[in-house]
């Protein structure tokens, strides 16, 4: 996932002040020439709403699973109703043309393959999500600023994003000075997949000061684990978004072998919103995840509702 990184250091092509001014940008696959700035916008994966929620756009489509619940309060509070498309693995494109997009926004790892079905319906930008770090989110959301013709406003949220970030830092180095190993995890009823240094929610964790363990030698970023390997990870905290009750981890810790560990004799394992950290990523997601460890590690913290 190296695309992003050369992007945000210089092939974001600037448009002229003037809103009614075409617009050239550069996802690192095309280049689109947008007649003006887009005012029916249909967003394909939830990090590109993050990212238009961040700089005061609403979309007028959302491949939202049938489920706009799935996307954060303080997202839906910002961009308000919208059509959804269907899910984010297969979107409606009948539903999505009908809404009369001029610009779509598009996951590089789901959608390439709809890429010319989409891009004959509207100007259509492919960018990472799916599987992006933290980092890669952030610029991303850059793009997508540009795209919609709010690049001071984009630059001017992501400075205040890093300033909540640092501070969110610094209290957690006041909560816990020493630090600690923290380690997200999605659990379903069959499978533990743990978020590691190169996952988004792991990048999130480390901004913070906190250590995220590799999950294994040269494994990636996100991985499936038994409750052996889990054991031999022994993190500090273990915060668990469980996608269904009960997950694999509500049946481990009927077992014998959960009290081994020591986040779990610690009282450390932590239910935590799986749509938030897992299914979510971008500047309001992030800002999220970091209050929410904030107030884990300082014992506020009231775990959600199932």
């Amino acid at each position: 996932m190296q695309l992003l990184r050369p992007l945000a250091a210089g092939l974001l092509l600037c448009a002229s002040s003037a809103l009614a001014d075409p617009i050239t940008i550069s996802d690192g696959s095309h280049v689109l020439e947008l007649p003006g700035t887009p005012e029916r916008v249909v967003a394909l994966e939830f990090s590109f709403v993050d990212a238009l929620a961040s700089v005061g756009v609403s979309p007028v489509g959302v491949a939202d699973d049938n489920d706009a619940s799935r996307l954060p309060p303080e997202v839906r509070e910002v961009t308000g109703d919208w059509t959804s498309v269907g899910t984010r693995a297969q979107p409606a494109t009948e539903t999505i043309a009908a809404l009369k997009p001029d610009l779509i926004i598009a996951d590089l790892d789901r959608h390439a393959a709809s890429y010319e079905t989409l891009s004959a319906i509207a100007p259509t930008l492919l960018l990472p999500s799916r599987g992006e770090s933290y980092e890669e989110s952030l610029a991303s959301a850059e793009i997508v600023g540009h795209a919609v013709g709010r690049d001071a406003e984009m630059a001017a949220r992501l400075e205040l994003h890093h300033e909540r970030m640092a501070d969110y830092a610094a209290k957690a180095k006041a909560v816990l000075p020493g630090g600690a190993t923290v380690i997200f995890g999605a659990a379903r009823e069959d499978s533990l997949s743990l978020h590691g240094p190169d996952s988004y929610s792991g990048g999130v964790l480390q901004s913070l000061g906190l250590t995220v363990p590799e999950i294994r030698e040269g494994g990636d970023a996100y991985e499936f684990v038994s409750i052996e390997q889990l054991l031999a990870l022994d993190p500090g905290y273990l915060l668990v978004g469980h996608y269904r009750r009960p997950s694999i981890v509500d049946t481990w810790q009927d077992g014998p072998l959960w009290s081994v560990l020591g986040a779990a004799q610690q009282g450390h394992v932590v239910a935590v919103d799986s749509n938030v950290w897992a299914r979510n990523r971008g500047i309001i997601a992030a800002e999220k995840i970091a209050r929410t460890t904030i107030e884990i590690l300082d014992g506020s913290y009231a775990a959600p509702q199932e």
